[in-house]
């Protein structure tokens, strides 16, 4: 029998990249998120290949009752989940001094208390089904700090320290609970950052492109096809005794250890 992986944020970018592997390597993948149109594109994508999946759409991850309502639903029609893969996100930009309240609890909410809501809703069943793996995609921006993105290395650093506070109440089971800190990918997230970016300074899309590549020391932004090789690891039964970890996907630019 498949093993049960939910995906959320799984339309586009990283989390798609994630769903379609998770899918390759023979689970049956929820596809979660707000919107229907991108999910199904991929459930597409994924039965192209020979998988299967259920798409999740209307999962808004700041809502309580939402979450609790798919989770349950996603049980029910694919049996307990084994994989929970957390990367909904957002990455607004915005000076310190103007980065407003709503702005603020938007972004801690859907980064954050996001990954807190679905994780509490799936816990049951990661530990029913056996061998469960939590990753969550935190970011460079959860190990250190970047300018005009408060709200969002708030949000990822508060991820990372729910990661290893988790992985040790879980620590005696045989649930673990990691993060994978991407740098500068080459996703749709990253294309509003350079949007804000030619706004403000007049630069070409490419030539802001090549800015935040310039952060990474290989001097290339990194792969959603990276970050999901990486997450694949981390769920294989090869990565039992990794628990409580943040993994930087940055070419270099955080090192930790």
């Amino acid at each position: 029998m498949s093993r049960h992986a939910f995906v959320t944020g799984a339309g586009s970018g990283i989390g798609r990249v994630i769903a379609l592997k998770l899918a390759e390597a023979g689970c049956s993948v929820t596809l979660a998120g707000r919107r229907a149109e991108p999910l199904h594109a991929v459930s597409a994508e994924i039965a192209a290949n020979g998988g299967g999946s259920f798409v999740l759409d209307g999962f808004d991850v700041t809502d309580e009752a939402a979450v609790q309502t798919g989770v349950s639903r996603a049980v029910t029609d694919a049996g307990p989940i084994a994989v929970l893969i957390n990367c909904a996100g957002e990455a607004p930009s915005a000076p310190f001094e103007k980065t407003g309240v709503d702005l603020w609890n938007r972004v801690l909410g859907i980064n954050l208390t996001g990954t807190f809501l679905t994780t509490q809703a799936a816990l049951p069943s990661l530990k029913q089904a056996g061998h469960g793996r939590i990753v969550n995609i935190a970011s460079t921006a959860g190990m250190t700090g970047y300018p005009y993105v408060s709200a969002y290395c708030a949000s990822k650093h508060g991820v990372l320290g729910l990661t290893r506070a988790l992985a040790l109440e879980l620590a005696k089971t045989d649930v673990t609970v990691n993060a994978v800190c991407p740098g500068f990918t080459d996703t749709p997230l990253l294309d509003g950052a350079i949007d804000v970016i030619t706004g403000k300074t007049g630069r070409t899309a490419d030539e802001a492109r090549a800015s935040l590549a310039r952060s990474n020391p290989q001097g290339r932004l990194v792969t959603p096809e990276e970050v999901a090789h990486t997450v694949m690891w981390l769920v294989s039964p090869d990565a039992g005794s990794i628990t409580g970890q943040a993994i930087a996907v940055a070419g270099g630019e955080v090192m930790a250890g």
